[in-house]
């Protein structure tokens, strides 16, 4: 009976640190006023960038990995509202 006690226990102790922590790593979504994708997407080629590489919502922008004009890689932030490219 103590070894179940334990049990529960422990699982309990792992369980609820688990589930709070949960939140930290919750996907980011854009703003209700963002522009769609697609728009950052345009906006990105327009500036320059014609290959994307990878593209992630984070701190409240997109960071944007992109290759430009001479192939090489360059990291961008995106405004989701304005869509205003910046080259990190």
């Amino acid at each position: 009976m103590k070894t179940r006690h334990a049990l529960i226990a422990l699982t309990v102790l792992i369980t609820v640190p688990a589930v709070a922590l949960a939140g930290w790593f919750g996907d980011e979504r854009p703003p209700a006023n963002a522009k769609p994708l697609s728009e950052i997407i345009k906006g990105v080629e327009e500036a320059g960038h014609k290959t994307i590489v990878e593209l992630e919502f984070e701190d409240g922008v997109y960071e944007i990995e992109a290759l430009d004009a001479q192939g090489k890689e360059v990291k961008l932030k995106v405004d989701p509202v304005s869509g205003k490219v910046n080259v990190k």
